[in-house]
């Protein structure tokens, strides 16, 4: 793609995603984020009316009399976009790869931190970490951000999504809000994504093209695993096979569902035939809810 037609997609990107960030995403992002979390400021002596909660036993037991801890609320957040750029992700059956998709989203939440005056920051990861560019500010900033997740060239194929939180864990050392945009076709990250969840606020956001719920009835047809190569036929005409596919495609998805709840981690599942502006928005409105009962 020449150079003027990349500036135009990113471009056409920005703009669109821009828009959304200030006609939705403004108002309940700061709802649901915004003064979430609180940051360690000092140790400094008791003084009769704190809380004895926050009594610091380690500093009260060297120093011989009593420290507490005092903390201070977050005003400025880090959003970091851990974003999956695996081959499975160059799959369609609708308008839309699941590789554009992710850059769209991951787009849209960069541009409503950049709106809140907060950091963003990308680690994108294949079976390999591919790209980290380091949370700040600014539009300048974010743009980069958009344009490594639309156009940069992974070098690998698989999906290895315990590596990349491991990694988050080294280079982001502060809590931040964490948005894990993948298909999550990956094995074994249950440990690692509660590990994370527990530092961070880690929210996983799915994406799935609807073959993968169910098979289509379009007779014999050949599928290519994009990940590892290997090719298989299916004879999709066959009421058993669909049916059967069907069924182990809920008992996976069931058992993703079930990952995440025992991690803690709240998901956003996003399909690429419907219009996902409307699931971000039933997303927040409910954590919007959750958080402020």
């Amino acid at each position: 793609m020449l150079a003027t037609d990349v500036i135009k997609n990113i471009r056409r990107v920005e703009i669109k995603t821009r828009r959304m960030a200030a006609d939705f995403f403004t108002g309940h992002y700061r709802s649901v984020f915004k003064g979430r979390g609180m940051e360690f400021d000092e140790v400094r002596q008791y003084t009769p009316g704190d809380d004895i909660r926050s009594i610091d036993w380690n500093v009260t037991a060297r120093m011989g009399e009593p420290f507490i801890k005092k903390f201070i609320e977050e005003r400025e957040l880090t959003i970091i976009l851990l974003l999956d750029l695996s081959r499975s992700g160059a799959f369609a059956t609708t308008t839309r790869l699941k590789r554009n998709l992710a850059a769209e989203l991951s787009s849209l939440l960069a541009l409503s931190a950049v709106r809140n005056n907060d950091k963003a920051g990308l680690i994108a990861f294949t079976d390999r970490i591919e790209k980290f560019i380091p949370p700040a500010k600014g539009l300048k900033h974010v743009l980069r951000v958009v344009r490594e997740s639309i156009y940069l060239s992974p070098q690998g194929r698989g999906t290895d999504i315990a590596a990349a939180l491991e990694y988050l864990s080294k280079v982001v050392r502060h809590r931040a809000v964490v948005f894990i945009v993948s298909d999550f076709h990956a094995p074994q990250y249950e440990k690692s994504l509660a590990i994370a969840n527990k530092r961070h606020d880690v929210i996983a956001v799915t994406l799935t093209d609807p073959v993968e719920r169910a098979l289509p009835n379009v007779g014999l047809i050949t599928l290519e695993d994009a990940e590892t190569g290997e090719l298989f036929d299916i004879d999709s005409s066959s009421t058993a096979v669909r049916r059967h596919y069907k069924e182990k495609a809920a008992a996976m998805f069931d058992e993703r569902r079930r990952l995440f709840r025992k991690s803690g981690v709240d998901h956003i599942d996003i399909s690429t035939d419907v219009p996902y502006i409307k699931t971000l928005i039933r997303f927040f409105r409910m954590r919007e809810r959750r958080l402020n009962r």
